[in-house]
């Protein structure tokens, strides 16, 4: 495959233009970045772990009706995925409170919720990404109620697809961020990564962070839990 140019380069990836029409190559990056851009740092192999661990995920979320723009992964670090247009907010889901929700509303990390909760957030690293609300999004253009209610139903689907796949890697899955988009057909599908970079997960066994939070923190060890990630992962599935 041929590439043709540089689209974007952004903390973690950079897209790719390329000749098979309707796509694009995403490639990740070794960087690591936290409190927008603040704290850096290049962690050897991260790029070929987080292209890894996104690949297995996506690939086992369009297995199970979950479409998403993720086509195959090419080579170490990169993916071919669907071009679409992305929708200008993330949305969270958290089945644990944890990060920046337990210092937000002064509740104790760990605590675990009777509901599932989802929030939204604009997308806008000038004003550190705010929580919106339904009417917010729709009052921006950002959706519409009716997308909006997709988007949840779909977000629904997606945790329970993860928090049971993580559990059998004996990994409990904390919280998570996705996006959106649009095709060019409209259909909404997932145009996120899926790794450790944007999700919280804990050791079953043990409590130990299993993700960014390792680079946050000053933990240590981040490449080679993001290894044992990607290990316990391609066991599962392989099975």
């Amino acid at each position: 495959m041929k590439e043709l140019k540089l689209l974007y380069e952004g903390n973690s990836k950079i897209i790719y233009g390329c000749d098979v029409d309707g796509h694009v190559v995403i490639r990740f990056k070794d960087d690591a970045t936290a409190f927008y851009n603040i704290k850096r740092a290049i962690i050897e192999n991260k790029g070929k772990m987080n292209c890894r661990i996104s690949s297995m995920v996506l690939g086992y979320l369009n297995s199970h009706g979950v479409a998403t723009h993720f086509v195959e992964q090419l080579n170490d670090t990169d993916q071919l995925c669907r071009c679409a247009k992305h929708m200008a907010f993330e949305v969270i889901v958290r089945n644990v409170i944890a990060g920046s929700m337990a210092k937000r509303l002064g509740l104790d990390e760990g605590l675990t919720p009777e509901n599932v909760i989802f929030d939204l957030c604009l997308k806008s690293d000038e004003l550190g990404d705010p929580l919106i609300n339904d009417h917010h999004a729709v009052a921006l253009g950002l959706a519409t109620y009716d997308e909006l209610a997709t988007i949840y139903a779909i977000s629904a689907k997606i945790n329970t697809l993860l928090c049971e796949l993580f559990d059998k890697a004996g990994i409990s899955l904390v919280d998570f961020k996705i996006e959106f988009g649009r095709t060019a057909v409209g259909d909404l599908i997932l145009v996120d990564e899926f790794t450790p970079d944007t999700c919280r997960l804990w050791d079953k066994a043990t409590g130990e962070r299993m993700d960014k939070d390792r680079f946050r923190r000053d933990l240590g060890h981040v490449r080679e839990t993001y290894e044992e990630v990607a290990s316990r992962l391609a066991n599962i599935l392989k099975k």
